[in-house]
């Protein structure tokens, strides 16, 4: 069964139930939904359908705008479609979809969930790295073209924000690489040896962040 709104035809599927009541709903995929008593006929719905037009109007013009507003969003190595919706008050993840009431909602997640996510794996890192360094402090800022950067004069650890948007496992490699550097200043074959002792495949994880 289809429907016409502003010139376009949308598909209409029926559920039949033993409700009293009609209920009309419009999904994402912008099909126009009906749960109908057995008896209802076609015809009944129809003409709901046209008593209830500009509900059905503003919903789908309403899908349509958040289609309008999605961007591909990379988070922890997936990417997700961000899309803004008024009708999320906190940010939520659904399957392959990001959902904030407004794109600075976002950002101010994101920044959090950067933060909480590095500390929580560098403290955790260190925590078993064997070797004897002190633990340094650890900036967060977005760098163009490192991953990481270790200052031994000032004792400081800064881990570019950008490795959010990939797998746990290259935040991991990067925190080891940088801690790695108390030990070894350079990238002599005893540094390397002392990264693969805690990232085993980091020559792949290497690769992947050089693409």
């Amino acid at each position: 069964m289809k429907y016409i709104v502003d010139d376009r035809e949308y598909d209409v599927i029926i559920e039949r139930k033993n409700n009293k009541n009609l209920y009309i709903r419009v999904k994402e995929d912008k099909k126009i939904y009906v749960t109908a008593n057995h008896f209802v006929t076609k015809r009944q719905i129809i003409q709901i359908l046209d008593n209830n037009y500009n509900y059905l109007r503003k919903m789908i013009n309403k899908i349509i705008n958040q289609e309008s507003k999605k961007e591909h969003i990379y988070y922890l190595g997936k990417c997700y479609d961000l899309v803004i919706s008024n009708l999320f008050d906190a940010v939520e993840i659904d399957g392959n979809k990001i959902y904030a009431q407004s794109y600075d909602r976002f950002e101010k997640w994101y920044k959090t969930e950067v933060k909480h996510i590095f500390l929580s794996r560098y403290e955790d890192i260190y925590n078993y790295f064997d070797e004897n360094v002190d633990l340094p402090k650890l900036r967060i800022r977005s760098m163009k073209t490192r991953w990481g950067v270790c200052n031994i004069k000032s004792k400081t650890i800064t881990l570019n924000s950008k490795l959010i948007e990939y797998d746990l496992s290259a935040l991991d490699y990067v925190i080891v690489h940088e801690l790695s550097h108390l030990v070894y200043f350079n990238h002599s074959k005893d540094f390397w040896k002392l990264v693969e002792k805690y990232i085993p495949k980091y020559k792949q994880i290497r690769k992947l962040l050089k693409e």
